[in-house]
């Protein structure tokens, strides 16, 4: 164990002996006078609790807009939101690379529940750069998000008995709101032309999205951004642009743009006109109190987005009219 790992250990067992004392923190099957403490990493995940508790818990997302879950470590103030927590959820499958060591000490002690691990794995997708590893971008297909949110409402449930009934019945109406929305996808995508349909974007955070609606997906870094994009796959991909007449690429809110640029400069050096298509969300929502910054407003902004750029045909205000015009 490295220096830098028995010092968070040692924090971490500090901040939680404090909590313990102070009565805080949680056991499944307690009962609560007050909403619940919830704690979750991504933006999704939280947006997930959020629909299914209700008025009965206080959700908070350690990873905000613009912010990458592949890279992001721990604060000494994450540490004390979890230990007062009378829930946390992460992901798992390796998205929180950083945090993995992290959370599987913490759930020894606390409510910890890994959502994204409730997925079956004959479902996920694995990586060749991955060995035993899984693509963790599960979010971009509704239907096995709607996995998660189970997971989420079992998690809720078994913190908190007494409200099974009210979750079990924001859990149902959540995933009938995903139905429409893979309605919406299924609809529009469909439309968009056949050799027009390569998504090509920063890193590959898309294959869910296109196996699940028949896109080829290119990354210019691959599953994690952790992973270094070198020049031969800059030029593998100004290659198959320049070839396939592709027109237009697309950045991500989470992944700086250099690459994308690069990709961009590359094709025009050799006659060929290349657009940003959009910004598309990947690892994190768009800012709260938006549209955007919610699951269903997230996939609808990809969506449209995606489909309006590659040739296809959908509303420029996306499936429920709540897209700001310029998406």
């Amino acid at each position: 164990m490295t220096l830098r790992n028995v010092a968070r250990r040692l924090c971490l067992i500090a901040i939680l002996g404090v909590s313990a004392l102070a009565g805080l923190g949680a056991t499944a099957g307690m009962a609560f006078a007050k909403p619940l403490n919830v704690v979750a990493t991504t933006s999704m995940i939280a947006d997930a609790a959020r629909q299914v508790a209700g008025d009965r818990a206080e959700v908070t997302a350690l990873m905000g807009p613009g912010v990458d879950p592949h890279s992001y470590r721990q604060t000494r103030s994450d540490i004390a939101a979890m230990a007062r927590a009378d829930l946390v959820l992460w992901h798992g499958l390796y998205l929180e690379a950083q945090l993995e060591e992290f959370f599987l000490d913490l759930e020894k002690r606390r409510n910890v529940v890994a959502v994204g691990e409730a997925i079956d794995k004959s479902k996920l997708l694995s990586h060749a750069d991955y060995d035993g590893r899984y693509d963790p971008h599960v979010w971009m297909d509704p239907q096995l998000w709607e996995t998660v949110v189970g997971a989420v409402r079992d998690a809720l449930i078994k913190t908190d008995p007494d409200g099974k009934a009210i979750y079990t019945a924001n859990a149902d109406k959540h995933i009938a709101d995903i139905e429409k929305l893979i309605g919406y996808m299924n609809s529009v995508t469909t439309s968009v032309p056949e050799k027009s349909r390569v998504l090509l974007t920063a890193h590959d955070a898309f294959s869910y999205f296109g196996r699940g609606y028949d896109f080829e997906v290119l990354g210019i870094q691959g599953i994690s951004t952790e992973s270094e994009a070198g020049l031969r796959r800059v030029e593998e991909l100004v290659n198959i642009i320049v070839d396939r007449n592709i027109s237009a690429v697309f950045v991500e809110s989470s992944v700086p743009e250099r690459n994308v640029r690069a990709l961009i400069e590359g094709a025009e050096a050799r006659g060929q006109n290349v657009i940003i298509g959009g910004t598309l969300f990947s690892d994190a929502m768009g800012e709260p109190g938006t549209y955007e910054g919610t699951y269903i407003g997230m996939i609808d902004h990809n969506t449209t987005l995606i489909t309006r750029a590659l040739g296809g045909d959908a509303p420029e205000t996306g499936m429920q009219g709540e897209l700001a015009p310029s998406s």
